[in-house]
């Protein structure tokens, strides 16, 4: 492929980047933001914040694909001391062990799981109605989502399944996603990427070339003049809190009463905050009439719960309502398969975690964008068979298509 245009410098935006620059492309990617990074952007400043809980799970494809570059860099170790400081809410209190009905439940995989039955129904079968609950409400921590027992038995098992896998799948970049962006960023300069930041696209290219749309899917939606790409996401009040140090508080807080999850990201990497202070970052999903300040209000209960003291120790806080940002949500009857596919036809694709590529979080986005271009491979490949007359050429795309099959099938 001679040249590709990417819209949006997210995590998927540099992944389609570098995988068609390793393929001999000439890339130019278009950023509105004056950074890269998109939702994996990490805040500037004393308090190095993500936009909401961000881990990369070692059993998807992106994590061989990111160690194979060297661009994983290091990894936040959790200490053994504060792993023994997760905590559960349920039943009002907080307690060391979640229910055991609840641990069996997630041993089972999302193949034992139907797709056409809602989570609460198919758990309620199985270890009945409360732990149901009690289990969906832990989900949400990989789903943002307000009600997890309504969508999908498949949808919410698999991510069930792999948030309390043990050792556990789930890894911090040291520093912050951030750091990960400006190694990908790195990566895709050192390749040839040409890259516009505070450059906003409003149109697509004149010149009809491939084009790859790596952008919120509403922000898609208005650039492609196409109002079927929608599909349901979460909505959740991002709870910022900054606290002195004080022995004794609890690694994670997850609300097993209703949906919520409190985690102390400094128990594993105390350099996203000064020294004597320690950065929780809280996810609370409120349905569609939920306001920020009933997020907040829940938070705050359960602070109270399990950080003694808090609010004399504040001396940073902030506040915000994420909503359609937070990934897909299937419900009962639907998989990954009906999302917004990735071929929008006429040279145009689509990259995203609201997309139709199988994966956890961010793991979408990386299946999508590895997808995106091995079909603008393709395509450019069977429209110019008399111009290539390279090998290389051709075995590094039959490459980068098996990879963008196989995460289909996944």
């Amino acid at each position: 492929m001679r040249k590709l245009t990417i819209i949006g410098g997210g995590f998927g935006g540099l992944t389609a980047a570098i995988t068609a620059a390793e393929a001999g492309t000439k890339v130019t990617l278009y950023e509105s933001h004056r950074t890269l990074g998109g939702r994996a952007r990490t805040a500037e400043g004393p308090y190095r914040t993500n936009e909401g809980p961000h881990a990369l799970y070692d059993g998807g494809p992106h994590w061989t694909w990111l160690k194979q570059r060297g661009l994983l860099g290091a990894l936040a170790a959790l200490p053994p001391t504060e792993a023994m400081r997760f905590r559960v809410h349920r039943d009002g209190a907080v307690r060391r062990v979640p229910p055991l009905g609840m641990l069996r439940l997630a041993r089972r995989t999302a193949e034992q799981a139907p797709v056409d039955v809602d989570f609460h129904t198919w758990a309620s079968g199985v270890v009945g109605e409360r732990t149901a609950r009690q289990a969906a409400a832990y989900s949400a921590v990989a789903l943002f989502h307000h009600d997890p027992g309504s969508l999908s038995a498949r949808f919410v098992q698999e991510r069930l399944h792999r948030a309390t896998s043990l050792p556990p799948e789930a890894h911090y970049p040291r520093g912050g996603w951030g750091e990960l962006i400006d190694r990908m960023a790195a990566r895709a300069w050192e390749m040839g990427v040409r890259i516009e930041t505070s450059s906003r696209v409003d149109a697509l290219p004149a010149d009809g070339g491939p084009v790859i749309v790596a952008t919120a899917l509403p922000s898609a939606a208005r650039l492609l003049g196409d109002p079927s790409l929608t599909w349901e996401s979460g909505r959740t009040v991002l709870f910022d809190l900054a606290l002195r140090t004080r022995k004794g508080d609890p690694f994670v807080i997850s609300d097993l009463d209703a949906p919520g999850w409190i985690e102390r990201f400094t128990a594993q990497d105390p350099s996203l905050a000064p020294a004597g202070q320690q950065l929780l970052q809280a996810q609370l999903p409120i349905g569609p009439d939920g306001t920020k300040a009933d997020g907040v209000a829940h938070a705050e209960r359960l602070l109270d719960l399990g950080f003694p003291g808090w609010r004399e120790r504040t001396v940073w806080q902030r506040a915000s309502v994420s909503q359609g940002r937070t990934g897909a949500v299937d419900r009962p009857g639907t998989t990954w398969r009906d999302r917004p596919a990735v071929d929008r036809g006429n040279g145009v694709y689509l990259v995203g975690d609201q997309v139709a590529a199988p994966g956890v979080l961010s793991e979408v986005s990386f299946t999508s964008a590895v997808e995106a271009v091995s079909l603008a491979l393709r395509a450019d490949h069977l429209g110019h068979l008399d111009h290539v007359d390279h090998p290389d050429h051709v075995s590094h795309l039959d490459r980068v298509g098996h990879l963008g099959h196989t995460t289909r099938a996944s």
